[in-house]
This record gives C-alpha cells, sequence and structure tokens, in this order.
C-alpha cells in the first residue's frame, strides 16, 4: 500500500473542550455511564458558539458537542481588538459584566468566560463571572452577553 503526503489539513475552527462530566444511572441491570461534553467553537475572527452533548464515551460526547456548536455558531461585534460596549447579563443562575479594554491589556476574565472570549477573537476586554460556578451557565451567559452587544452595535449603526 502506497502512503500519499497530504498537507496538513488547516483547521477552520478552533475548539475548546471546557468540561467533561461521568454521569452514572442506576438501572434494573446495573449503572448506566455516560459523559456529557462542553465544548466552545469560534473562528477568531469574530464568530463563536458552544455546543453540550452527551455520549456513552468521552470521544463521542466531544464529536457531537463540536457538531451542536458549529450549527449555533453567531456573529459577534468588535470594535479592534476589544468589544464596543459594556453590558450585564444573566442566564440561570449565572450574571456575567463585560468591558471594553485598552489595547495590549489582554482578556481579564476567568474561565469559561476567557474561553468564550478568546474563540470569538476578542483580545482585550475585561470580565466577571458572579453568582455561579457552573461551567455550562457561565459559557451561556458569555454568549447572550456577546448577542447583546452585537444587537445593540447593530441598533447603532442603523441609526446613523
Amino acid at each position: 500500500m502506497q502512503h500519499r503526503n497530504y498537507p496538513e489539513q488547516i483547521r477552520e475552527f478552533e475548539e475548546t473542550v471546557v468540561q467533561i462530566n461521568r454521569i452514572s444511572k442506576k438501572t434494573k441491570g446495573g449503572n448506566q455511564m455516560r459523559f456529557s461534553a462542553l465544548v466552545v467553537v469560534g473562528d477568531r475572527k469574530g464568530k463563536v458558539g458552544a455546543g453540550f452533548a452527551k455520549a456513552p464515551d468521552v470521544r463521542n460526547a466531544i464529536r457531537k458537542a463540536f457538531a451542536a456548536a458549529k450549527k449555533k455558531m453567531k456573529k459577534v461585534a468588535l470594535s479592534g481588538t476589544t468589544i464596543p460596549y459594556s453590558v450585564t447579563e444573566k442566564f440561570s443562575a449565572a450574571r456575567v459584566i463585560l468591558k471594553p479594554a485598552p489595547a495590549g491589556s489582554g482578556i481579564i476574565a476567568g474561565g469559561p468566560m476567557r474561553v468564550v472570549l478568546e474563540a470569538a477573537g476578542i483580545k482585550d476586554a475585561v470580565g466577571k463571572i458572579l453568582g455561579t460556578k457552573n461551567k455550562i451557565s457561565n459559557v451561556h451567559a458569555t454568549l447572550k452577553a456577546l448577542d447583546t452587544i452585537t444587537k445593540l452595535s447593530e441598533r447603532k449603526t442603523k441609526k446613523k
């Protein structure tokens, strides 16, 4: 068999696994083990999405979450390397605060929020997670905040 040298596939999206949970369900025949995965996908040019999926093994859970995240990708408004507006958003028990930052300051945010902002291509922003430490809720709250910023910027451009 002859091997061909294919150039390495250029990745269109950057995927980051935020969380993997082991789920155990008690059934008549014993324990049923499953895994859930939370994945954030972005192109680092203003598009980002998150997916959550369950499967009998980790690899399939990640693959399904990646496919779900690609379907739910949203456009994010950028102002240079930062976001154009400050916003506070709530999702379930999670509250997040996002603020623009001067160029060169980097992303000053914790855990799940940092992953979402980096995947979206935001290089300078300040963020704070309030309320809960649940990563799934925090990712969704951050995406909701970015969606609010995009809607605000669309409204501003229509007024001009």
